[in-house]
């Protein structure tokens, strides 16, 4: 199985794109909740990653990572539109964190979304 790492980019008019050379094939985040380096509150109601096409919900994942680790995986609402993976939101405690996707299918697409919970 070829796994194909994608850096997020945030452009200040173009939103989120894969790094790297793009082709057909290739996953693009177009918005996300939590966006790329924002500060959230506590108690946050949904985190989102919205795509440039459709996902197999069934076959893609969602986590939340902190140092590296996998503290909590969140479970994709298979109802979601076809181009978003949605999860509920776990109240984290205040530090820096990942929001980590994983997009199944051949080839498999993954990247993460920095984010950083506030004391608020």
């Amino acid at each position: 199985m070829v796994t194909r790492r994608r850096t997020l980019l945030s452009g200040a008019a173009a939103g989120f794109l894969g790094a790297g050379s793009a082709h057909a094939q290739d996953v693009r985040v177009l918005d996300s909740a939590p966006k790329a380096n924002a500060v959230i509150g506590r108690r946050s109601s949904g985190f989102y990653v919205r795509f440039n096409r459709p996902v197999d919900h069934e076959d893609s994942r969602l986590s939340i990572k902190q140092d590296g680790r996998i503290i909590e995986v969140l479970h994709p609402r298979l109802e979601s539109a076809p181009d978003v993976l949605f999860a509920r939101a776990p109240t984290l405690q205040p530090g820096r964190y990942s929001l980590h996707w994983i997009v199944g299918g051949e080839p498999r697409f993954d990247g993460e979304i920095p984010f950083t919970v506030g004391n608020e």
